[in-house]
């Protein structure tokens, strides 16, 4: 069972779920989500694993303050849950926003990063014309609230597919949606816009990478996602079929399945080989 636990981080409250034993694997969802999207890999993975699920600040059960957000600020607060764990060092699961967390937490603090899977996200910086659909949505939010965002948001977020047929997964997606606030959807807007061009650090990731994307992603085409992997050295690359830009809930037990074969190989070099430092 999955326990809620909240601690005062970095002048804020932040909110996680910390279930199973054994190696720890973090999960930060994406925009405009919380972590409860994460509830399919609670489910499947904490028999093999410990199981962390954070609530970014801005979302779910964690504190939205009105101010400005950055990538820098989520990472910040994530070093201080894991500090607050005594976790030294985890493999980390980032979704979309949470693969841009990713890139600068590894660029910020890379000896916290034991291996990496970067799901529906890019490394690629906004275009101008993101900027202008950010700024955008950003006033919509600021309109009409978290519904209209929604709106907005689920013909990107999931499959045709899923979009026509799967009601439940179309209605627990709008359902965490609605349930943000708009400061925090509006900090996202703006952390993401300012994020920098990942692309030159590529080359540089030195840990086992798993590159994970949604067959019918319209957000994170595959063939972008494929052509970053190709860029990452040793990495992992895996299309998951009959599923959008939320993978993982559209097809849980493939990207479980993913997950726990990456893991699963990395944890048997790790007990027959001595670790490789990469220049």
């Amino acid at each position: 069972m999955s326990i809620t636990t909240k601690a005062h981080i970095n002048g804020i409250d932040l909110a996680w779920s910390d279930t199973g034993q054994a190696e720890p694997i973090i999960f930060l969802h994406a925009f405009p989500m919380n972590r409860t999207m994460w509830e399919p890999q609670v489910a499947g993975l904490t028999h093999r694993y410990r199981v962390i699920t954070i609530d970014l600040r801005g979302h779910g059960e964690s504190d939205a303050p009105l101010w400005r957000y950055t990538l820098g600020h989520f990472v910040e607060d994530i070093i201080g849950i894991l500090d607050h764990l005594a976790i030294a060092q985890a493999t980390f699961v980032g979704l979309s926003m949470g693969g841009y967390i990713l890139f600068a937490l590894y660029r910020m603090d890379p000896a916290r990063v034991r291996s990496l899977v970067l799901a529906d996200t890019r490394a690629t910086a906004d275009t101008s014309e993101t900027r202008a659909t950010r700024f955008s949505m950003a006033q919509v939010a600021y309109r009409r609230g978290a519904s209209a965002i929604a709106d907005l948001m689920l013909p990107t977020l999931l499959s045709p597919h899923s979009l026509a047929h799967r009601t439940d997964v179309r209605d627990r997606v709008r359902a965490i949606i609605t349930g943000n606030q708009v400061s925090g959807i509006a900090g996202d807007l703006m952390a993401m816009e300012e994020r920098p061009d990942s692309t030159p650090l590529l080359s540089r990731i030195n840990v086992p990478t798993l590159v994970i994307v949604g067959e019918d992603d319209r957000a994170s085409p595959p063939a972008e996602m494929e052509r970053m992997a190709g860029h990452i050295p040793a990495s992992t690359f895996v299309r998951i079929p009959h599923a959008g830009h939320l993978s993982n809930m559209e097809n849980p037990e493939a990207f479980n399945a993913a997950i726990c074969s990456f893991c699963g190989r990395h944890e048997e070099r790790s007990e027959h080989e001595p670790p490789v430092q990469e220049g």
